[in-house]
């Protein structure tokens, strides 16, 4: 399991000190990977280890955490900032839930209330990774699936074929269709053979027949109908008016 890296803001050490020595952070899925007592220190760590989650006191020299916050969070939206503050104020608690914190805990800190925090991040967390990953994974796979239609656009090409050829579920691609472009399968496909047909009607002098084989249709007739209701003009009305334009 990859543990979640925690970096510790603090101006008293024996607070980080008992952060690092009270609270069993492996139990919990995290490591401690560094430590500040600034927030010009708490910065330049975070810049430089590039932490998973940030524990920090909001009243801390020269930078507070709350500047120290909307500044990470420029260069890194994805840092967690769970507050350990010692100052039960409501004004703090509000600039924090601007600033989307993961919580607020006051001190003395209750680790047990403390390690409930970080389990829910954690489980946060990866749940963000794995809906990235996911995200990811599914632009990846619709490129694959739209660059094998139009390098295969004469040929029969169907939902289960897909299917077959990238070991998906029919129904998985026409959701990813919809999702990722916007349109239905059929939709997608139709368009794509629509402009391979306004290309090669208007860049050569291919009969009409040859241009709706080039394009995916092995019929002329169901080529035409489907040009016109698309274009609103036959091929070789569509050819004729380009054709005629100055």
């Amino acid at each position: 399991m990859k543990l979640l890296r925690v970096l510790l803001v603090d101006d008293e050490i024996m607070i980080r000190e008992g952060f690092k020595r009270l609270f069993d952070w492996q139990a919990h899925g995290c490591e401690v990977v560094g430590e500040a007592a600034d927030g010009v220190q708490a910065l330049s760590q975070i810049e430089q280890l590039q932490p998973d989650i940030v524990i920090m006191d909001i009243n801390i020299p020269i930078m507070n955490g709350i500047k120290v916050i909307q500044i990470a969070r420029m260069r890194n939206e994805n840092i967690a900032f769970v507050i350990v503050s010692g100052y039960d104020d409501f004004s703090y608690c509000r600039e924090a839930l601007k600033l989307q914190i993961t919580d607020y805990l006051l001190k003395p800190v209750d680790y047990e209330e403390f390690g409930a925090c970080i389990d829910h991040l954690r489980i946060s967390l990866f749940e963000r990774g794995a809906a990235r990953a996911d995200e990811q994974e599914q632009g990846r796979t619709i490129l694959q699936l739209t660059r094998y239609l139009q390098e295969h656009l004469q040929e029969e090409v169907s939902l289960s074929l897909l299917a077959d050829t990238f070991h998906l579920s029919a129904a998985y691609i026409s959701q990813l269709f919809k999702s990722e472009i916007g349109v239905n399968f059929l939709n997608y496909l139709t368009n794509i053979r629509m402009e391979r047909a306004k290309k090669l009607l208007v860049s050569t002098d291919l009969p009409i027949a040859e241009v709706a084989e080039k394009s995916g249709y092995t019929d002329y007739r169901v080529f035409t109908k489907a040009f016109k209701k698309a274009e609103g003009a036959t091929p070789s009305q569509y050819r004729r008016d380009f054709e005629v334009q100055p």
